[in-house]
């Protein structure tokens, strides 16, 4: 009985603890402070980086393939189709199994230069993980984000091929390529655009503002903070601004097919025999492919679906109208005539130029890049590459090249926010909240050629070793015999044409 009368008593005295406790929550034991839930991807945001991943691989396939098959002599228009396709095939495996992990991950003590392996083989990505993007807490899924990023290194070495088309050998292109993005373009890619993401910044910076006057807590947050800025590649480091790819896929391109071209010597009859395209009508479907294509590597930079991707599609509009213009009417006054070819390269003359600026520029400076590209560049294709005599087959550096150093240069003033761009980037002035930074023109302008300077370097050294190493390996260019008798049957066994 008393055992019984014991088990009501303790009853009762919880039952009243728990009513004291309704009554003043005071009373009841606080819970412990609910830690910030992760940030989870928009699907309108991942849909949107979906998508421009596939616009850029369609730039590739068939734009590119198209644009440079229209170019060339008829005996080797298989070949250059088959370069393009056969190189997004190559470079895609290998971009999974280390390209990415070399291109954003952390290298260590190499991590200014290079990244590292800790996700090669693509290990510790899984559907749930998610990669930052430009604003504070907004992510998207990272299959996407390695997509995306996946079909900007298929595109840029293919770029290169145009450069000394009609005259190498497969297997060498094949090589070439191989060494070409392991050592060159994913170091390019880790130094431009790694960086350890807006959130990371963003926190440090409140960290040395709450810690308000005490000085050890404040040198503690402070020390993070710039560990937090130094976790980036070298050109990042630098204040490089590259929206989408001048420096990593144009300048870089562009050099090592001027040094691809030089080195493998020119076609056989060049500047003796008429060389002209075979079809200027697959010319035109590959530049609007490419023009269609380039929104969304422009625009899909910005990795969200917002005013900035916006801003870079308009740019990326109206910068190609005006190169398309320039050409045309440059071409015009020194040649008597207006040309289709003339309108298309200026065309994508003015693609390369906005690259770099998409997201930076306002409308009327994307104007301005698309019209000195456009004039430039006809200068370049033309009177100076027949003053030095090279035979950049598809004209790859005086447009890509020559394009992306007119883009990355003039980034760094139509940047300015009072000239209508968008300003520096500052995730430290209000952590955060994405904003305009201070803006000097000297300092930005230093940060622009120092990157471009660097890249000509980087690639064009590197890609000349690269080049001799093939050569003494597997021999980079086809007999005489065989480019007399074209590409397309002496390298595959086909015509492109059966008539």
């Amino acid at each position: 009985m008393r055992s019984s009368l014991s088990r009501w008593g303790l009853g009762a005295l919880a039952l009243a603890g728990l009513a004291a406790a309704v009554i003043d929550p005071a009373l009841a034991q606080a819970p412990a402070a609910a830690a910030p839930a992760a940030p989870k991807p928009n699907a309108g945001d991942t849909a949107f980086v979906l998508i421009s991943a596939y616009l850029v691989l369609l730039m590739t396939i068939p734009g590119l393939a198209l644009f440079y098959g229209g170019l060339v002599r008829t005996k080797n228009m298989l070949s250059v189709l088959t370069q393009v396709f056969v190189i997004v095939a190559v470079v895609s495996i290998i971009y999974v199994i280390y390209g990415y992990s070399l291109s954003f991950t952390s290298g260590g003590g190499l991590n200014a230069f290079i990244g590292g392996f800790s996700k090669a083989f693509l290990m510790n990505v899984d559907p749930t993980k998610t990669a930052a993007t430009f604003s504070n807490g907004v992510v998207i899924p990272e299959y996407a984000y390695i997509i995306f990023q996946m079909t900007f290194a298929c595109i840029t070495p293919a770029l290169i091929v145009g450069a000394f088309a009609e005259r190498v050998k497969f297997s060498a292109l094949l090589l070439f390529v191989v060494l070409w993005v392991t050592f060159i373009y994913f170091p390019m890619a880790h130094m431009v655009w790694y960086w350890a993401g807006p959130d990371a910044i963003a926190d440090a910076a409140k960290a040395v503002a709450a810690a308000g006057t005490d000085a050890a807590a404040k040198a503690a947050a402070e020390a993070k903070l710039a560990e937090a800025k130094a976790d980036a590649g070298l050109l990042f480091q630098w204040g490089a601004l590259d929206f989408a790819g001048g420096t990593v896929v144009h300048i870089n391109a562009g050099i090592a097919g001027l040094v691809g071209c030089l080195v493998i010597g020119k076609r056989i009859g060049y500047g003796k025999e008429l060389m002209p395209p075979h079809s200027l009508v697959m010319t035109l479907i590959g530049a609007a492919l490419l023009w269609v294509g380039w929104f969304g590597f422009n625009a899909g930079s910005n990795l969200e679906a917002n005013g900035t991707a916006a801003l870079a599609a308009i740019n990326t509009f109206v910068a190609t109208g005006a190169a398309t213009l320039a050409w045309l009417f440059v071409e015009w006054a020194a040649k008597g005539k207006p040309s289709l070819l003339g309108a298309a390269s200026g065309a994508v003359a003015g693609l390369v130029a906005v690259t770099p600026a998409a997201g930076f520029a306002g409308p009327m400076g994307a104007i301005i890049l698309g019209l000195v590209s456009g004039g430039v560049c006809f200068i370049f294709c033309s009177t100076v590459k027949n003053a030095f005599g090279y035979d950049d087959t598809l004209d790859v550096f005086g447009i890509h090249c020559v394009g992306g150093i007119i883009g990355a240069l003039g980034t760094g003033i139509v940047v300015n926010v009072a000239l209508g761009g968008a300003g520096i980037p500052d995730y430290e002035t209000k952590p955060g909240e994405l904003v305009a930074g201070t803006y000097e023109l000297i300092p930005a302008l230093w940060a622009q050629a120092k990157a471009v300077l660097f890249t000509l370097a980087f690639s064009g050294i590197g890609s000349f070793i690269l080049f001799k190493i093939v050569d003494v390996v597997v021999g980079l260019r086809v007999t005489a015999d065989r480019e007399r008798e074209g590409l397309d049957l002496a390298e595959h066994g086909e015509r492109a044409y059966n008539l």
